[in-house]
């Protein structure tokens, strides 16, 4: 039987050492318990009911996996899926750097608390084959994240044309795929070097 130090670090690891208090108790750590880890330095708190395990070194794709867990419904599951500019960034099918990080959550979606200046949350729900999985957070796919920034003024059509160029050829968007898509009339424009 494992210990619930070993339940909690397994959760982590596929989390990139990210874990909610919610998914702590579940392995074992009574919620008093929590402040007590904090002041030992064996778990870093990174936002309201979030920690990190300490001995995990912070990645670059962490503060993705924190945002995931920020957007946790009632039932703890995560409803935001990394978007637009940034899922292209994260695919390096861009050059944009954005400044903000773009997340699509249900239309529904609601906080508490303000909307963190880091996040710019678009609404609407996302079919499955839209988005991939990663450790600890999921990510819209390539053509799912240029359609979406198709009718955006603040990127420019020769980043979108790259974008879309640079994931047929490397085979992260197929011809098949984009012919199917709803918008497939304005990103075959696109390619042609028009916008609608």
């Amino acid at each position: 039987m494992k210990s619930k130090a070993d339940k909690l670090y397994e959760l982590a690891e596929s989390q990139q050492g990210y874990f909610t208090s919610g998914q702590a108790v579940a392995c074992g750590y009574p919620t008093s318990s929590h402040v007590y880890h904090m002041k030992t330095g064996s778990w870093l708190r990174e936002g309201r009911g979030i920690y990190r395990l300490a001995r995990f070194p912070a990645s670059d794709d962490g503060q993705y996996v924190r945002w995931a867990l920020w957007s946790r419904n009632r039932q703890g599951v995560p409803q935001g899926v990394i978007s637009h500019q940034t899922a292209l960034a994260l695919f390096d099918l861009s050059d944009l750097m954005p400044g903000q990080i773009h997340m699509t959550v249900p239309p529904g979606f609601r906080r508490n608390s303000a909307i963190p200046e880091v996040l710019i949350l678009h609404r609407s729900e996302l079919a499955e084959g839209d988005v991939e999985v990663r450790q600890g957070y999921r990510v819209a796919r390539p053509l799912k994240a240029v359609a979406d920034l198709l009718d955006d003024p603040a990127v420019s059509s020769g980043h979108l044309r790259q974008a879309l160029n640079e994931g047929l050829e490397r085979g992260l968007i197929t011809r098949a795929e984009m012919k199917a898509h709803p918008r497939a009339k304005a990103l075959k424009q696109l390619l042609r070097g028009k916008r609608s």
